[in-house]
């Protein structure tokens, strides 16, 4: 039976949930896995995780569709994201299978907190690898849990999707040839300071330009960027220290085969940004999709889009309203994007 919550109050933030799922690597395999209530993790003072960060993780959501299906969107990427997370800070890889197995017990195991279609608000999925035995020379662990929890969140924007203000950050996100383009906890603490520091300037978010020249786009803190030139094309930065956001991804091919226009992945200067080539801009990831970004602060400087302050663009609107279309089963979805549980 549907939990008592007024999901349309929800905000996105951690409301324990019935069940998890853990399982454990040890001597050299994974182990069975299994679904638990227990939502404690009690760990050694030397665990690895907490010495040298080996931690990785994933966020994806699970949806009621129009039709009263529970299902959720490409969960075979993530799992994929989350094999080249684990090869890249030396963790065992969680199989895909057992992966998209877990999504499917989890979720069924907390069925009653997946909001009901229309609310705004949907079940958020968080699975997350670490080292737990204790490491004090650094090496990597020699033993990993992964973990997998929802939580119910609401629309990561309330009161519609107001144009936000990002600037330009002088803090690097990543290293040229570090790990930037994995989903590793290191990289969001390396970027606490800095957003923190932004709100407090009054920005909703930071703009990372490439580490190695500081002339190009790369991404913000947690989501991908996409532009929409003066010709309606759909633009977006390439780069090897870029996460390789689901959303961004999906967006390209809806783009393209539903709506008509042309993508292009590109090396995108800031100078041609100033210089007013782009009408549009958003912030695209799992939590909001895309949020409309209508101004950029290069320290002081704003540089404007003609998409204005006040709603999203339209071809970014159309792009939203086609991909949550697809992912709440009012657009027939590509094969394999839609995942029932």
């Amino acid at each position: 039976m549907a939990k008592d919550i007024d999901w349309g109050s929800l905000g996105f933030g951690y409301i324990k949930t019935d069940k998890r799922y853990v399982s454990l690597y040890k001597d050299g395999k994974w182990d069975e896995g299994t679904l638990t209530d227990d939502d404690t993790v009690t760990l050694s003072e030397c665990a690895c995780v907490f010495q040298y960060a080996q931690t990785i993780f994933e966020g994806l959501k699970a949806y009621t569709t129009e039709d009263g299906r529970i299902v959720t969107f490409r969960p075979d990427l993530n799992a994929d994201r989350m094999i080249e997370s684990a090869k890249r800070t030396e963790m065992p890889p969680f199989p895909k299978d057992r992966f998209l197995d877990a999504v499917k017990q989890t979720v069924a195991g907390n069925r009653d907190w997946v909001p009901p279609f229309g609310s705004g608000a949907t079940l958020y999925i968080r699975p997350f690898m670490f080292g737990y035995n204790p490491v004090i020379g650094v090496k990597p662990a020699e033993e990993y849990e992964f973990r997998m929890f929802t939580t119910p969140v609401g629309p990561y924007f309330k009161g519609g999707m107001k144009p936000i203000t990002v600037r330009i950050s002088d803090f690097d996100r990543a290293a040229p040839r570090g790990t930037g383009h994995i989903k590793a906890g290191l990289n969001y603490a390396m970027s606490l300071h800095a957003i923190v520091d932004a709100h407090e300037q009054g920005f909703a978010e930071n703009i990372y330009l490439d580490p190695g020249t500081r002339t190009k786009i790369e991404e913000t803190g947690g989501a991908n960027i996409i532009f929409i030139d003066a010709d309606g094309n759909m633009v977006t930065p390439k780069s090897d220290s870029i996460l390789p956001s689901i959303t961004r991804r999906s967006l390209m091919v809806v783009a393209e085969k539903y709506l008509g226009i042309k993508v292009t992945q590109r090396e995108i200067t800031l100078k041609e940004v100033a210089e007013g080539n782009f009408k549009e801009c958003g912030l695209c990831g799992t939590a909001a999709v895309i949020s409309p970004v209508g101004c950029i602060n290069d320290h002081g400087k704003e540089i404007r889009f003609a998409s204005g302050m006040d709603e999203m663009g339209p071809t970014l609107q159309k792009l939203y309203d086609t991909l949550t279309g697809i992912q709440m089963g009012r657009i027939e979805a590509p094969e394999g994007w839609i995942y029932e549980i």
